[in-house]
């Protein structure tokens, strides 16, 4: 089975900029967006054999998540569970014949951490969750968790350091999901690769310049990982500032 998460920043504007035709051509199973930016209505978007999971926040304009599958689920939850998040629209969980999937848009600490309290409640939150899915099955999490785990994850780690998606705390509450029994998918098969991101800043020439990050993952619960087969980034893949990243379940 092939999974994908992208962070589209805006599906409308993504849509202006080939998102079917590369989703389309990326042909995965089931494909997890972040960042929608719509309210209900806005936008009908048909791709032939899936069928749609939408949440969106109370908010216009801002965070959103949504799943797209072509394989039948059997329940679905919108959020974490947790009203001051689940109001922002960060979550949609569906639940497959042998796993859950969920699909989350991680809050950005902002400018000067100014939002890291917010975060690391939802980083509490979250970890909870999905030690609670895990009693009925293993978890896949995947999408943008807004944060750099290790210095090989961005390309000016020095400069970085303390910034939103590059603190401390942030980066240690990644290592404590970790440590939860989770595994970084791609850095299963790649441990060692440098250059390997999935944002990048429209200034400066960022993307042309390959200085981004990689902070879109799929991670995965212990058990899952005799079933992972592969794992990818995309950024090749034009249309946001983030781009997409595939993992293979056998």
């Amino acid at each position: 089975m092939k999974l994908l998460s992208w962070n589209v920043n805006g599906l409308r504007a993504c849509m202006q900029k080939g998102f079917v035709q590369s989703v389309s051509a990326l042909d995965a199973d089931v494909i997890c967006l972040q960042e929608t930016k719509l309210a209900p209505g806005q936008l009908e978007l048909e791709l032939p054999g899936y069928q749609s999971f939408w949440h969106y926040a109370q908010r216009k304009g801002y965070s959103g998540t949504a799943v797209l599958t072509r394989v039948q689920s059997l329940s679905v939850q919108y959020g974490i569970g947790t009203e001051e998040f689940d109001a922002e629209g960060r979550a949609v969980i569906l639940e497959f014949d042998d796993y859950w999937l969920v699909n989350v848009y991680v809050p950005n600490a902002q400018r000067e951490l100014a939002r890291i309290g917010f975060r690391l409640a939802w980083e509490d939150a979250l970890l909870a969750k999905l030690k609670e899915l895990e009693k009925t099955h293993p978890v896949v999490l995947c999408g943008d968790l807004n944060v750099a785990h290790e210095e090989i994850d961005l390309k000016n780690p020095k400069t970085n350091r303390g910034n939103a998606g590059f603190s401390d705390e942030e980066r240690a509450a990644f290592t404590r999901l970790l440590r939860s029994g989770f595994v970084d998918t791609f850095r299963h098969f790649y441990p060692d690769v440098t250059g390997a991101y999935s944002w990048w800043s429209y200034m400066f020439h960022a993307r042309e310049n390959n200085a981004g990050w990689r902070i879109d993952y799929f991670v995965v619960s212990e058990v899952l990982r005799s079933r992972l087969k592969s794992a990818a980034i995309h950024p090749q893949v034009m249309g946001s500032d983030h781009c997409p990243v595939e993992l293979v379940l056998e």
